[in-house]
């Protein structure tokens, strides 16, 4: 056959009604597009082709799908790595076989086709059910093919028209790269192609004028912070009058000095409360006067404690959302995002249209604040509805938990019971595996998602459902307690999660998104929610690329999605009623000693030197988290400060990859759990670190993203050094978010930190039978404070990671039932959590980092529901030092949060350039 003539290189917007190459589904032949010349209709003349003969039919490549999202690799974050650069009107064409219904403004998903025999730069279209509707035409697809494959240009679809009997009109808005080496280079090749650029020009205007200004600030600040210089230039030669004013707090306690009283601290202290920031913008969709008329159902017969009026309404809603029901003919009413018309179901998200009815998902997410009962409500969920909905499923409710919490859920499940109605409840943990063959026998089974990961991996390899194990069963429900930890889409947790069978599916958070909208993602994939938003692409593009931009209707279809899939509860709403005793947060400042502050200048002067270096590509990142770490240790106890890590990178220095002698490996680890403390993120998957582990090249990974990366490429992302195998890669000494390090320091000499806290817990003035959590994210820290309280005959317990769940529960069991047990030493990653902490009426932060939703859960332990007393939070910080510029940055991202569905174009909370700029804030 001749070679055929090409069409010109200008893409052609009104290209002929050509059809080409279809495939719509398994009864559907495929049309080979070489049997159909330029203008030809479809006829009978047609070649067709059974599918079961077209590359890619198999079984094999329909699992590839279920288990990739989308064909362009789409993530949230490309939100922040991608712009708008123009959009491409052109046509669907071979749309003759689609049946469905192809409505406007609706959402397409394109996906290359490179193995397509007739044509390399096929792209077909499907509609958001995975169906396809038909295919780019050939000029259009020959364009923009090679920028899809390169991944210079990420490409969607939004149909502008109605499907005509050849073709359907469509936009293709086109992404590129915002990184300005590559912009340049893709506007380049777009303008060689004559591709659409409007929107990418109209930019490079805007961001010139914006420069204009920065600079204009820019400048202006600079005036500013040399003035400011000057005065504490200044300032420095003053006498020594503030020394004077605040040694009382640089005086140890007990050594012959007058007591400082409780009215003495809080006159010193100034009132701080988080909790005020931002408030009036958090709104999940339904509003406070709506939720406080919800229906009520009565507490469960089997259920020994009668459930607050509040807790009945959410057991109502709860009930509710598992036997959902579509909008009957003739409605108004949207259910799940579906609205009816006539014979027709349309998702008002991705304006997908079909008379076939949708699938509505059973369950959805109970975000009540923490301490207003979520674990009571699913117990009276489990109790008041226990019928299968199937003939296929089990009675049995899966309750998937932090290792920590299990104890809890039975436990709770044992206090609010009545005895002749108890559900019979398996902990699916250690001996309680050996149930494995008989869970459905159980009402309740409580397992980690420990365990889920590992029995999904094991899944996955027997490429079979398990005759035993999780996912042996066909779950009444699965409750996922601290639902968040799913929050990454492309975690094996999240993805064991999402491929469990269930009826209804419940997440259980106080914080339904932590960082960006992925994390609610990661919640409507995992309820099965219908209409097209369960993929991610679509979810981009329906939801958080509008959102980024600040388009209102974005805004209004997040509140419809929220209000249909969650419910949301605070303290502070009036018709919650909790009556509980006042809260007070108090900020106490703290001076340093002499010596102490001699030793944080010279740490903060090797910051600023580190930070100089990095951004001079210099020195590296690891380097800068180091020193930033030991600049907010001194500020706790100079003895925590040690330097872990500089050998290893002088060895990093002359080679890429450390031979794993001991002393290379713990310093690996220490260098991993400086990224662990400092709450960096996965290069790979930029979401907080899942199963964190360090590479020989000391790059810091989740363990499922590196190994699946080893597994394809066997080199670092990072550097590109040889990974030959999984083999080598180190986890945490201690468990995730532990330090290891031990400490020696001399109890006579307590640091300034140190004696504050002491003074707050021994001040004359403290109410009657005060027990106070002291919480710290380092528990060498802790081991610091241990002498002093012994010293002064102080009754105290501890709980940290290093700790396993039985020695937990006594010391809190011992906290709470002993009256002269009176603190309680608690590592902030563990307390964070899952615990019952209300027998404290006093809360001490002894140090801060940059991520307030852990302390918020933390503190939330002691004030709850339950707490009867009056209760106080202490903040305790240097003065003039990193720990008050963290303060600035904690306020500016709970704002970020209680924003979070408002997302703006700044929200990307935890990219590098923003940690950069945080740190270069901190050392100012």
């Amino acid at each position: 056959m001749p070679p055929r003539k090409r069409k010109s290189d200008v893409v052609d917007l009104t290209e002929d009604n050509e059809a080409r190459a279809t495939k719509v589904n398994r009864s559907t032949p495929y049309l080979d597009p070489q049997n159909i010349s330029n203008g030809e209709r479809f006829g009978e003349s047609a070649k067709f082709i059974p599918l079961t003969q077209v590359p890619g039919a198999d079984e094999d490549d329909a699992q590839a799908t279920e288990l990739v999202e989308g064909s362009q690799d789409v993530d949230e974050s490309s939100v922040s790595t991608t712009m708008l650069y123009g959009n491409l009107e052109t046509k669907i064409v071979g749309v003759r076989f689609y049946n469905g219904i192809a409505t406007p403004g609706e959402h397409v998903i394109l996906k290359r086709e490179p193995q397509n025999q007739y044509d390399p730069n096929a792209i077909r279209i499907d509609n958001i059910m995975g169906i396809q509707i038909g295919h780019i035409g050939r000029g259009v697809a020959a364009k923009l093919a090679p920028y899809m494959d390169s991944k210079d240009l990420h490409v969607e679809g939004i149909l502008t028209g109605v499907k005509g009997p050849y073709d359907c009109p469509v936009t293709l808005p086109l992404y590129g790269p915002t990184d300005p080496a590559r912009k340049i280079i893709v506007k380049q090749k777009m303008q060689n192609d004559r591709l659409p650029l409007r929107e990418f020009m109209d930019s490079e205007r805007k961001e010139k004028q914006r420069q204009k200004e920065l600079a204009a600030e820019q400048k202006k600040a600079e005036k500013n912070a040399r003035a400011m210089a000057l005065k504490r230039a200044a300032a420095g030669w003053q006498s020594n009058d503030d020394e004077k004013m605040f040694a009382n707090l640089s005086t140890p306690t007990g050594l012959g000095e007058v007591t400082e009283t409780m009215e003495d601290l809080i006159n010193q202290s100034s009132s701080f409360n988080p909790r005020e920031i931002g408030q009036v913008v958090e709104n999940f969709g339904q509003k406070e006067s709506d939720m406080a008329k919800m229906p009520m159902v009565d507490t469960p017969a089997g259920l020994f404690t009668e459930l607050l009026p509040y807790q009945k309404q959410g057991l109502a809603w709860m009930i509710a959302r598992e036997s959902p029901s579509l909008p009957p003919p003739g409605s108004d009413t949207v259910v799940q995002l579906w609205k009816r018309s006539g014979k027709n179901f349309t998702n008002i998200a991705t304006n997908y249209s079909s008379t076939t009815a949708p699938t509505l998902s059973s369950g959805g997410i109970l975000a009540d604040d923490m301490g207003l009962g979520k674990t009571i409500q699913i117990i009276s969920l489990i109790l008041a509805n226990p019928a299968p909905k199937t003939s296929d499923s089990s009675k049995t409710t899966l309750i998937l938990a932090p290792v920590g919490v299990m104890s809890n859920w039975r436990n709770q499940i044992k206090d609010h019971c009545r005895a002749e109605t108890m559900p019979r409840v398996l902990i699916y943990h250690g001996s309680g595996k050996k149930e494995a063959a008989n869970l459905s026998q159980y009402d309740v089974v409580i397992s980690s998602y420990g365990a889920l990961t590992n029995e999904y991996k094991d899944q996955l390899k027997a490429k079979k459902t398990p005759a035993t194990g999780i996912f042996s069963l066909q779950w009444r429900r699965i409750v996922l307690d601290e639902g968040h930890t799913i929050r990454n889409p492309k975690s094996q947790g999240s993805q064991a999660a999402c491929a469990l069978r269930a009826d209804s599916r419940w997440t259980l958070t106080g914080t339904p998104i932590i960082n960006t909208l992925k994390d609610l993602y990661s919640q409507v994939r995992f309820l099965k929610l219908s209409g097209g938003l369960e993929d991610m692409g679509v979810f981009n593009s329906v939801l958080i690329r509008p959102l980024t931009s600040g388009e209102p209707e974005a805004r209004l279809l997040l509140e419809a999605l929220m209000g249909t899939i969650c419910l949301r509860r605070r303290k502070d709403m009036e018709f919650i009623n909790l009556r509980l005793p006042k809260l007070t947060s108090r900020v106490l400042r703290i001076k340093f000693q002499s010596h102490e502050l001699e030793k944080y200048s010279a740490f903060q002067s090797e910051a600023k030197g580190a930070l100089l270096e990095f951004k001079d590509k210099q020195g590296t990142y690891s380097h800068l988290l180091e020193v930033i770490l030991r600049l907010r240790q001194v500020c706790n106890h100079w003895a925590l400060c040690k330097n872990r890590i500089d050998k290893l990178l002088k060895t990093l220095d002359e080679q890429k990859v450390v031979e794993l002698t001991p002393e290379n490996m713990k310093a690996l680890q220490d260098m991993l759990q400086v990224q662990i403390e400092s709450q960096e993120v996965c290069a790979i998957c930029l979401d907080n670190f899942d199963q964190p582990v360090i590479t020989a090249c000391a790059h810091s990974y989740c363990k499922g993203c590196i190994e699946e990366v080893i597994e394809r490429q066997h080199k670092c992302p990072l550097c590109r050094a040889d990974l030959k195998d999984n083999e080598n890669l180190l986890a945490p000494a201690e468990d995730f978010g532990e330090d290891s390090t031990t400490v020696d320091a001399d109890p006579q000499n307590p640091s300034s930190k140190v004696e504050a806290l002491i003074k707050v817990l021994t001040a004359p003035g403290q109410a009657p039978g005060t027990k106070t959590v002291v919480f710290s994210q380092w528990t060498s820290f802790l081991d610091l404070v241990e002498p002093h309280l012994a010293k002064r005959g102080i009754n105290f317990v501890r709980v940290d990671g290093k700790m396993n769940a039985i020695r937990r529960d006594n010391s809190i069991n011992c906290f709470s039932t002993e009256p002269t047990c009176t603190v309680l030493l608690a590592s902030l990653s563990v307390c964070s959590v899952g615990l019952n902490l209300v027998a404290a009426n006093q809360a001490i932060l002894a140090d801060s980092w940059w991520a307030p939703a852990i302390e918020d859960q933390a503190l939330d332990r002691v004030y709850r529901l339950g707490q009867k007393r009056e209760t106080t939070v202490w903040r305790l910080i240097m003065e003039d030092s990193i720990e008050e510029r963290v303060l600035d940055i904690q306020g500016r991202k709970r704002e970020l949060m209680l924003a979070a569905f408002r997302e703006t174009g700044k929200k990307k909370a935890e990219d590098r350039a923003t940690r950069v700029a945080d740190l270069e804030n901190l050392l100012n």
